[in-house]
């Protein structure tokens, strides 16, 4: 009997879309392939030597993707046809994988020792060049098209490079070179991304899913109805809280949405919320959870990597951007349900706060565990495995929800799953790395820019924001990342913004796809949950999110709101930015609290104030709140008769 006999694992790996070509003998295989897998990245990170193993990174690397580059072959069909089915040229490739990636481990010595990735012998040049065909066919199955266009294109740069013209000339290669050092270089596929997902994402993965199998989603979405529920709009502040919550553990947009969204958008919709608006909430508040630490998904991880900062450093800096996207969310949904009267849960729907931290205490600990073991111990390749320990431990000796063998296997395929797309994706990108590091290319283009842009940080931050968004319409969020951090970074930090600012301002506009027509990822799927158009849905998730383009322009011109700074000037700009925020959402929404519904000439005259004071270094912030204090005084003195003879819901606790 596999996991699927069992009712609950079978109804969540089928809500999750999973499992459609896992089964039978090849979910046992990707069973057998991810948990080794899993153990070799333990064996590597603790230094076990199991079994005397004890391989050097390259081997390691190589390894990894014989195991997880295989299992995405098997879990992502090649054709729709074969979306339940795995056919016989499947098992071919992924009996080439295991064999290329087993020859390329085997001599991961030589290839050090011996500079394969100049010269090799012929066997070794032909495995290279397989391999880096699976990584484009890799990048296709679980990236798509668009994605597999642009890594094409790169991996072939050396060919013709000297053919460029202006800053686009670089280094040519012949073809053979091009094969050997993409595959076998320290620059392309094996490159950042992949030991960034080797030596640190593994664990970061086992912990999020851990938490999926364990029950976390369930606990966070009822520890936020019994902070939130009884509120007004109750049932959309959940969904912001439960999905920030969950997000920041697990650090996926779309397993967030399908995990939390299910159960929060009918209740929304329940409340009197309409499908287009509930399964935007879920979609914003999703696609924040990638950006709030402790984990926020595998960029970040990469974006440490760029820098060369301790991943605690990021954790810190991204803190208050992702608090204030939340803050916003939850203002505009509190004035959405305040201009409309909606309501809370009613009190049978609200489950004791006590209860359920008693319940759920094992999820509490193991985040304030991670986040001690980060900031503090600085055990950044050790901490998830921790945590996961205590999460797995907890949940086999809770005796109301006993974590039993079917879960435990549920949990180690829905891992090898998740690290199998993730290996696929940025073994292809790696690729792009590769050509525009070989060919020098990328550092020409950053100066390039600075060039054009004449120094102008504004038409530098517009440009960056502009080639950010339309590139995380075809890409990944971590494709998009690398490719800007490599091109687009440089000439910001050259041009005299802060490094941490300037990569946390590519990652922000990167992920604006997830809530932006036309792709919307994140609000595609929230309407496919709540039965709304898809187009609507993403319109309104871009207007609710609509945060989201202002705040990378405030970070990045002021560090003191990534914690950069005096602490005098910190806790000003964070004030600063509170009000501001509030601001904007009573301008989106109408609504002002103790004034009541506002007119289109109001919300103007808000958003204005908003916008003094969303950037103090103009000398424009008490101009803005000037307009706030005369904005309530014309209340107090004239509005007062007008919102007595029509009286507004009270504020919300």
């Amino acid at each position: 009997m596999t996991p699927h006999s069992d009712p609950q694992v079978r109804s969540t790996a089928a809500s999750r879309g999973e499992y459609g070509r896992l089964h039978g003998m090849s979910y046992w295989l990707a069973l057998v392939l991810g948990s080794v897998g899993i153990v070799l990245a333990i064996n590597q990170t603790f230094n076990l030597r199991l079994l005397g193993f004890s391989p050097i990174g390259t081997s390691f690397y190589y390894l990894l993707i014989a195991t997880f580059l295989t299992v995405a072959f098997m879990a992502y069909p090649g054709r729709r046809r074969d979306a339940q089915r795995i056919p016989w040229f499947d098992w071919v490739l992924m009996a080439v994988t295991v064999a290329d990636g087993g020859y390329l481990a085997w001599n991961g010595l030589n290839i050090i020792e011996q500079g394969w990735d100049i010269a090799a012998p012929p066997l070794a040049t032909f495995a290279a060049g397989v391999l880096c065909l699976l990584a484009l066919e890799g990048v296709r199955r679980c990236a798509g098209l668009p994605l597999l266009i642009i890594c094409s294109v790169f991996f072939a740069y050396p060919l013709y490079a000297d053919y460029m013209p202006g800053f686009l000339w670089g280094t040519s290669y012949s073809f053979l070179e091009t094969l050997r050092a993409h595959a076998m270089g320290v620059e392309s596929i094996i490159g950042v991304p992949m030991r960034v997902v080797a030596d640190l994402v593994v664990g970061y993965l086992v912990f999020g899913t851990a938490l999926t199998v364990t029950g976390g989603g369930e606990f966070f979405m009822d520890f936020a109805t019994a902070l939130m529920g009884k509120s007004r709009g109750g049932p959309a502040k959940v969904s912001v809280v439960s999905s920030g919550f969950f997000g920041s553990l697990s650090g996926s947009v779309i397993s967030n949405v399908l995990t939390t969204g299910s159960m929060t958008i009918p209740t929304m919709k329940r409340a009197g919320y309409s499908a287009e608006y509930a399964g935007a909430v879920e979609a914003c508040a999703s696609t924040g959870g990638a950006l709030m630490p402790p984990v926020m998904g595998t960029v970040a991880f990469i974006m440490a990597s760029f820098l060369n900062v301790p991943y605690a450093t990021i954790m810190v800096a991204a803190f208050l951007p992702a608090l204030l996207f939340y803050v916003a969310l939850l203002f505009q949904v509190d004035n959405h349900a305040a201009r409309r009267g909606l309501k809370g849960l009613p009190p049978e729907e609200i489950p004791d706060l006590g209860r359920t931290l008693m319940d759920g205490w094992p999820y509490l600990f193991s985040l304030a565990m991670l986040v001690y073991m980060l900031l503090f111990m600085r055990i950044e390749s050790f901490a998830p495995y921790y945590a996961t320990a205590v999460l797995l431990v907890v949940a086999l000796l809770k005796p109301r929800k006993r974590l039993r063998l079917n879960g435990l296997l549920l949990m180690l395929v829905e891992t090898a799953r998740n690290i199998g797309n993730l290996v696929a994706i940025l073994a292809g990108v790696g690729l792009i790395v590769g050509g525009l590091s070989y060919t020098g290319v990328g550092g020409a283009f950053s100066r390039e820019l600075i060039q054009y842009a004449e120094g102008s940080v504004p038409l530098m931050l517009l440009f960056g924001a502009a080639t950010s968004f339309v590139l995380g319409m075809g890409m990944t969020v971590s494709a998009c990342y690398i490719f800007l951090a490599i091109l687009l970074a440089p000439m910001l930090v050259d041009s005299g913004l802060n490094p941490l600012a300037s990569h946390l301002f590519i990652l922000y506009w990167g992920m604006m796809s997830y809530i932006t027509p036309p792709v919307a990822l994140a609000a595609v799927t929230a309407s496919g949950i709540s039965g709304a158009n898809a187009l609507a849905t993403g319109l309104r998730s871009m207007r609710l999110g609509s945060i989201l383009f202002v705040l990378p322009f405030l970070f990045v011109t002021n560090p003191n709101l990534i914690l950069q700074g005096r602490p005098v000037d910190i806790f000003i700009a964070t004030v600063t930015a509170l009000i501001a925020v509030w601001l904007l959402a009573s301008a989106f929404e109408g609504y002002l609290y103790r004034v009541g519904p506002l007119g289109w000439g109001f919300r103007a005259v808000v958003l204005v104030a908003a916008g003094m004071l969303l950037f103090p270094e103009t000398n424009t912030d008490g101009l803005g709140l000037a307009l706030l204090v005369a904005m309530y005084g014309y209340w107090y003195l004239v509005g007062r008769r007008r919102l007595k003879a029509h009286p507004a819901p009270e504020s919300a606790a």
